[in-house]
């Protein structure tokens, strides 16, 4: 029908009291399988509650490999000072400053940045771990597909607290958190997230629903 006898049609059924019959939709508007296209309300296009992947920690390096750069710095800085000020040669000089530069560089901003640049991100789904200062590598695991985690620490991390959580997967792939701090700590909840039956999954979980996105989710506030 075109539009002006829809048009017409339309008049009739308003003098004659009787509705207009309604305007069939084109297929392309209707979904295949009758569900809402995009999801309503936090449900997807089947129903299913959409959960979302929450990040539970973010892990770096014990802070104490900082400590030797650090007083590294401390050191050439002021070697470098006293060298300038009792030098009276201008080659000397600019030699004791290009020396001082070059010690900083390579004892002190390297591995500052190694240590910024290396970070676990422990999810509610995965454990990703980023390395590398010029060459950016990323190791991604599920946590599903993990089936043990172990700590191994020597005895300097251990005074510290810290040590190598090892995740296993069974198929002679290892992925190691290396030196995280409250090692334990990160051991217990990917344990825990490993087991979604156990209590305190459960619980996380809640609180992951209650809390707005984007937000991170403490595992442990003790």
């Amino acid at each position: 029908m075109t539009k002006g006898g829809e048009g017409r049609a339309a008049g009739r059924a308003a003098r004659s009291g009787v509705p207009a019959p309604a305007r069939a939709q084109p297929p392309s508007a209707r979904s295949s399988t009758g569900a809402v296209p995009g999801g309503v309300g936090g449900l997807s296009a089947t129903g299913a509650v959409l959960v979302p992947e929450r990040v539970v920690a973010r892990v770096r390096r014990h802070a104490r490999v900082l400590v030797f750069p650090a007083a590294l710095l401390v050191v050439v800085a002021g070697l470098t000072a006293y060298a300038v000020g009792a030098f009276e040669e201008p080659w000397q000089v600019i030699a004791a400053l290009a020396a001082g530069v070059v010690l900083v560089l390579v004892g002190s901003v390297l591995p500052f940045l190694a240590w910024l640049t290396r970070r676990a991100t422990i999810t509610t789904r995965r454990v990703i771990v980023r390395h590398g200062v010029v060459s950016r590598t990323r190791q991604e695991l599920l946590n599903s597909r993990a089936t043990d985690v172990d700590v191994r620490a020597g005895w300097v991390q251990s005074m510290f607290g810290s040590g190598d959580v090892r995740i296993n997967t069974g198929h002679d792939r290892v992925l190691v958190i290396r030196d995280a701090p409250r090692a334990e700590l990160v051991q217990a909840a990917l344990q825990e997230l490993m087991d979604p039956s156990s209590p305190a999954a459960a619980e996380h979980r809640r609180a992951m629903r209650e809390m707005p996105e984007g937000d991170t989710v403490a595992w442990d506030r003790r």
